[in-house]
């Protein structure tokens, strides 16, 4: 993730249902979406590639989707702290980032499957 620090990522139980599916297609590579290197991730340049040729060219990004979430889970009321750490932001108080290091994953775990 970010400056390489490690992130837990709560899924709704339905997402992980299927990427369990998923897994079965693509075997059992430790990214779930991983480049033509196994070993590095899918680039964002493929990821738009792949929804330009579906035919959102203009209209999504890859980057669109946490645009998507975030208001989604705002409008919803949740936590900005939860979402922010969700979206694996850095705090905007920079003395508060400095010290807060919650990750508030029960918190958010619960908030993605709402």
């Amino acid at each position: 993730m970010k400056a390489r620090r490690p992130h837990i990522v709560p899924l709704p139980r339905q997402a992980v249902a299927i990427l369990r599916q998923l897994q079965e297609v693509t075997g059992p590579y430790e990214l779930v979406f991983a480049g033509a290197n196994p070993q590095r991730p899918m680039s964002e340049n493929t990821v738009n590639k792949a929804l330009r040729l579906m035919g959102y060219e203009g209209r999504q990004t890859g980057h669109w989707y946490r645009h998507l979430l975030s208001t989604e889970l705002n409008g919803r009321g949740h936590n900005k702290d939860w979402i922010e750490r969700q979206l694996a932001h850095g705090d905007s108080d920079e003395i508060r980032g400095t010290y807060n290091h919650a990750a508030y994953v029960e918190q958010r775990r619960e908030m993605m499957q709402s």
